[in-house]
């Protein structure tokens, strides 16, 4: 491990080598902490006329008029709060952006800029270091896709994405071409068939229209599925490489078909716009596909990565590329709008029929360079009093491009602007209940690579001590704030909601998100960094904001996700990172501070009843004869032991019982354990979380009691057994852990 070198100037009771853990079956962080007074609970989001009280580090009590809030009428913070929010400048977090938007950070390639990202923590008072791991990643050497039909005539796409003298990032000398992360080295020479999204039943349709697949080309439209899955179900049904594009029918209202003009010079989509991106089979397992449940040290044995990258080579293009392809099968095969699939049909000037047409061939070559390389995640640590306690806060730092400017580099700038914050709150003397822990995650984009491996080597010391992990990934790429969060988490991320105003709008951030979402927290699949803290049982909430039908086209992934795209469309003056970057301070602060860890654990037996109602409506559609009465038991028995803890809370608190307070922050600390079943799910080992996980044939969308739920879908009702008592026993497992 590396040594941290202390940066703040409390040596005196921060321990400058926290970082050198062991990795054993007791590791755990070396913190020695001094107590300081308690840190009040967190106050209620308020009501939009009273006079609240606050209690600060020195309890004091200070009338609090609400109007009086630096962030505007009716928001009650406490003094900390404000610190924290007054902190927050969208002019630094402009700058943070355009540094991490204008140089090649792909993975394993820019440990320049983890040592940046370390000095930014450091010069906040907050220990930091950089760790590296040594994983296997992929890099493009040179690729060529040519169509020809059967007069010879000959179709070469660019391949690459124009050039735009108002970005400069899109001119870069260094700029990324456009490749797919693990995608195979090979050629291929074939006629092709369009397969739609590339799910499993777009090629269950295929094979039940007569399509010819084997030893074809697929050409795939974005959307739907993880990638890695489009190319997975290719190969599986025989075709020999893959081709995907993305479609303007996905961008909404804002298209250059309805009269907007493309980017740079209005929001629309720039026609020359690819889509980059990982094809490792996401739903099967994530991290460094050579070293399956350990981390990745010079070393460590390698284990084969075929199950979880293709053998087949596969590129990602623009439409404006794909439109001549796609054209080339008009009349021939089915069309679109016969083969009746969910997203089959996209906004070309195409017909989007199957195919294949005879004589018109498609040759696909991809070169890639394999190389186990360094990766380096930044991690920085404040200590809290109590060491047995900690929270994550994470971000990935690495992009498929020079820009950036969403993804992630709007959540990289928050996490930086918050660790600023609370160093303005270190610097007058506070320290949080819990540690809380600073990460800037490498090598996401691949495959969750940078967390996954730093999660499979500190394991033991997560289980003892992990409270939750709050994760930012695309911080912004419009004005819709959202958040996914396990269950336990709704009721704070929903009240620390109600203390931010979003944007310039003049209201809440709860109320805009709202009227979105009608209060519903969506549910935690994959696709970023909590994936490996959720299926080792840490909850964790997932934010960002990203646009509508009628906002500039976000361009995901590509050249055009920069700063220039950032200022000009995505968020101008960078207020939704502003309001981003206090949200997700307060909401650290909301769980680090306060005496109780502030879960609500009726509301997981609450959302554990909706998806029971959700799995009863999956097995009635299957007309399946699968009993789970066993299941329906343990949520109930469950539901109970949450109503005894929320009763043994409230007594601590009123009655300032420390020893009892102690023993409700295990439990809630801990309960999320029971979740996990250590076989894991079928022939997903890593993924053992039985009560949510990505679908299997999704990639990201989660799937809700999913070893039940998927083997009743593939009609398995002998597996569905097995799992109606592995879900059951999971839940009466975390149940017994807040009964202990």
């Amino acid at each position: 491990m590396h040594n941290v070198t202390s940066s703040t100037k409390y040596s005196t009771d921060i321990v400058s080598t926290i970082w050198q853990v062991k990795i054993t079956a007791t590791s755990q962080l070396n913190v020695t902490a001094t107590v300081i007074p308690r840190i009040s609970p967190h106050v209620d989001p308020g009501l939009w006329s009273k006079v609240g009280t606050v209690k600060r580090q020195d309890s004091r009590q200070i009338p609090l008029k609400l109007e009086d809030s630096p962030d505007g009428p009716g928001l009650s913070l406490n003094s900390d709060e404000r610190t924290l929010v007054e902190s927050v400048s969208n002019t630094t977090l402009s700058g943070w952006s355009y540094y991490y938007t204008h140089g090649d950070h792909v993975a394993g390639r820019n440990r320049t800029m983890a040592q940046w990202t370390a000095d930014r923590f450091a010069e906040s008072g907050i220990n930091s270091s950089v760790v590296s791991y040594n994983v296997y990643l992929n890099y493009p050497v040179n690729k060529s896709l040519t169509l020809t039909w059967s007069n010879g005539t000959i179709y070469e796409p660019s391949l690459e994405e124009d050039v735009l003298s108002e970005d400069d990032t899109s001119s870069y000398p260094n700029r990324i071409p456009t490749f797919h992360g693990y995608s195979a080295s090979g050629s291929a020479s074939a006629e092709y068939v369009y397969v739609g999204r590339g799910q499993q039943v777009d090629f269950e349709r295929l094979v039940e229209l007569g399509v010819p697949l084997e030893g074809k080309i697929a050409i795939a439209k974005y959307g739907g599925p993880f990638r890695g899955l489009k190319v997975k179900n290719s190969q599986d049904y025989g075709l020999v490489g893959t081709v995907i594009f993305t479609d303007p029918g996905d961008d909404g209202n804002v298209t250059e078909a309805n009269g907007y003009a493309a980017y740079p010079d209005g929001p629309a989509r720039n026609p020359s716009s690819v889509q980059r991106g990982s094809v490792q089979f996401l739903s099967t397992y994530p991290g460094d596909p050579t070293t399956p449940g350990y981390p990745s040290k010079p070393g460590s044995p390698r284990a084969d990565k075929s199950p979880v990258v293709p053998r087949i080579p596969s590129i990602p293009i623009s439409y404006q590329d794909a439109i001549p392809i796609l054209a080339a099968l008009d009349g021939y095969g089915t069309a679109g709008d016969v083969v009746n699939r969910t997203g089959w049909v996209g906004a070309l000037n195409v017909s989007y029929s199957t195919g294949p047409a005879p004589g018109a061939t498609l040759s696909l070559s991809n070169l890639m360079d394999e190389q186990y390389t360094d990766i380096w995640d930044t991690i920085g640590v404040i200590n809290g009093t109590n060491t047995n306690e900690t929270i994550i806060i994470g971000n990935h730092r690495d992009a498929w491009i020079v820009g950036g400017a969403a993804d992630p580099n709007s959540g990289s700038a928050v996490l930086v602007e918050l660790s600023k914050a609370f160093g303005k709150l270190l610097a007058q003397g506070w320290k949080p209940k819990r540690n809380i822990v600073l990460a800037s995650w490498d090598a996401e984009e691949y495959g969750l690579v940078g967390s996954t491996e730093w999660v499979e080597e500190y394991i033991p010391w997560l289980t003892d001590t992990a409270v939750s992990y709050l994760n930012i990934d695309v911080g912004t790429a419009g004005p819709h704030p959202d958040i996914s969060a396990t269950p336990e988490l709704h009721t704070i991320a929903i009240d620390t909601m109600k203390k931010i105003l979003w944007r310039d709008t003049g209201r809440t951030m709860y109320d805009v998100w709202y009227d979105d979402f009608e209060g519903e927290v969506g549910v935690l699949g994959s696709g970023s960094d909590y994936t490996a803290f959720v299926h080792n049982g840490i909850g964790s909430i997932d934010l960002g904001s990203g646009g509508g039908a009628t906002d500039p086209v976000y361009h995901y992934h590509s050249n055009f996700d920069s700063y220039h795209w950032m200022a000009t469309y995505g968020d101008p003056g960078f207020l939704s990172h502003k309001s981003m970057a206090q949200y997700l301070s307060l909401l650290a602060y909301n769980i680090a501070a306060p005496d109780l860890i502030p879960f609500d654990l009726p509301n997981y037996a609450t959302q554990l009843e909706t998806y029971y109602e959700s799995l009863t409506s999956t097995i009635s559609s299957a007309s399946a004869d699968l009993d789970i009465s066993a299941l329906r038991g343990a949520i109930d028995e469950f539901a109970g032991r949450t109503a005894e803890v929320k009763a043994q809370e409230q007594q601590a608190l009123s009655t300032d019982d420390s020893g009892l307070l102690t023993l409700v922050n295990q439990k809630y600390r801990d309960f999320q354990r029971g979740f996990v079943s250590q076989g894991g799910l079928p022939n997903r080992t890593f993924y053992k979380h039985l009560i949510f996980a990505p679908g299997l044939d999704t990639g990201y969308a989660p799937t809700t009691f999913p070893g039940i739920t998927e083997a009743v879908e593939s009609g398995n009702l002998t597996l569905a057994t097995e799992f109606v008592k592995k879900t059951a026993d999971a839940i009466t497992k975390a149940g017994d852990i807040l009964k202990a």
